[in-house]
């Protein structure tokens, strides 16, 4: 191969310089963005947080979580105290929401409800066959209250 057919190697010694900007340019990005929770990080404490806590203790309550067996509790008298917190906090921050909050807050409340009255159905009617002897439902107690030691809580396998 002679010199002229050799191909020509062309050596960009601004690579570093540039790999160096570039990853500063990123470092000053992450910055502005300022600190992400994480493990050790909360989350910031905000009107939006205070929602989404007690609207998950009342999806709880209501069966959205299962055991370490599978067995999906429900306990109806804990999502109501969820349920009905959030709606004193709507009735006394009345006036005092941005729109944004005071539409999520309607919209998660509404939710909730509606969520409430189909499972407290589902629970009574599974207390009912409980008590006409259907096989997987929960037997009452002897005067047709729940079963002794199960409170307001019910559990589904």
């Amino acid at each position: 191969m002679s010199d002229a057919e050799a191909p020509k190697i062309h050596v960009d010694s601004d690579w570093k310089a540039q790999a160096q900007a570039e990853k500063e340019r990123l470092a000053k990005q992450e910055a502005e963005k300022g600190p992400r929770p994480g493990r050790e990080e909360m989350p910031p404490a905000d009107f939006r947080s205070l929602v989404g806590l007690l609207a998950s203790q009342a999806v709880g309550g209501l069966g959205g979580y299962a055991d370490e067996q599978g067995r999906v509790m429900v306990d109806l008298m804990g999502s109501r105290f969820a349920i009905d917190l959030l709606g004193v906090l709507e009735e006394k921050t009345k006036g005092n929401l941005s729109e944004e909050e005071a539409k999520d807050l309607r919209e998660v409340l509404g939710e909730l409800r509606s969520r409430f009255v189909q499972i407290a159905q589902a629970v009574a009617a599974r207390m009912a066959a409980g008590k006409a002897g259907v096989p997987g439902a929960v037997p009452p107690g002897p005067m047709g209250e729940p079963p002794a030691g199960a409170g307001p809580k019910l559990v589904v396998p």
